[in-house]
């Protein structure tokens, strides 16, 4: 059995590129330990200081939120497409909008949404973007 499991950008700099992986895994949490044990660097971003998997990590399978399908008790099938997609909320600006904006050719600032954990946009991945989200 084969499950496509596409990665989002955020997290490719901790897959040397990597935006998808064939998994054999059964189920979600075989398929977290999968994704975990091939590049351990994602451990800290699927999962929270107890163990438990973050709660703006989103699992779809063929397009469906798994937790309509049973989340962890759902049985991969041969052929699935499994997205793994991290929430993005807004937040507060006082205090980071300086440091997170980047200068536009006409003077305007556009914002670059930083997830919490490490320096990478979160829309695009990249350290050094000006995608605006």
């Amino acid at each position: 059995m084969s499950v496509r499991v596409l990665l989002p950008n955020a997290f490719q700099k901790h897959t040397n590129g990597a935006r998808e992986i064939q998994s054999s895994a059964a189920n979600l949490p075989q398929l977290i330990a999968e994704i975990e044990a091939t590049f351990p660097a994602l451990r800290s971003h699927l999962r929270d200081d107890s163990g438990q998997v973050r709660r703006f990590i989103n699992f779809y399978v063929n397009e469906e939120d798994i937790r309509f399908l049973g989340n962890e008790r759902y049985a991969f099938r041969d052929g699935d497409e499994v997205l793994v997609i991290p929430s993005i909320a807004g937040g507060s600006f006082t205090e980071v909008l300086a440091s997170r904006c980047a200068p536009m050719s006409d003077g305007a600032k556009r914002v670059r949404p930083y997830c919490q954990d490490c320096s990478c946009c979160s829309y695009c991945g990249q350290e050094d973007c000006c995608c605006g989200g």
